[in-house]
């Protein structure tokens, strides 16, 4: 199951990888296929700055965590899609879904969120990591 686990986790980060590098060079392309898009020079900058951000430190942590064996580097890209997922469950609350305007189905990146956030989650349990308590302090 370890084995399954950590190659899951390498696919997964590759593909985040790719998705980070995807916005650096096509913003405006990537930007729609997220429902968002960009409105002059800022809104390029925003979109090469923030979902690049994310992706490729998300995918980075989960190659570099799963392929050495570091548990604690997978606690980061977990926190990013639990917050993520946070933000949009608190947005389908206050906002409501649309899902009836022809957009993408909003909970396809809610689904994609939470299937990375629990892989991580059992990645870093079975691989070698400190515990919590020890990385708080």
């Amino acid at each position: 199951m370890r084995i399954a686990v950590i190659a899951l986790i390498v696919l997964a980060g590759m593909f985040n990888l790719g998705l980070g590098i995807s916005f650096l060079y096509d913003p405006g392309g990537m930007g729609l296929q997220f429902g968002v898009s960009p409105n002059g020079p800022l809104g390029f900058a925003v979109l090469r700055a923030d979902f690049v951000a994310f992706f490729l430190l998300a995918g980075f942590c989960m190659v570099r965590g799963a392929w050495r064996r570091n548990g604690d580097l997978l606690l980061v890209p977990a926190a990013l899609f639990g917050i993520a997922f946070c933000g949009r469950a608190i947005s389908a609350i206050v906002s409501g879904t649309d899902t009836l305007s022809g957009q993408q189905p909003f909970f396809q990146p809610m689904i994609f969120e939470a299937v990375q956030f629990v892989l991580l989650v059992v990645g870093w349990k079975v691989v070698p990591h400190h515990k919590i308590e020890e990385i708080a302090s």
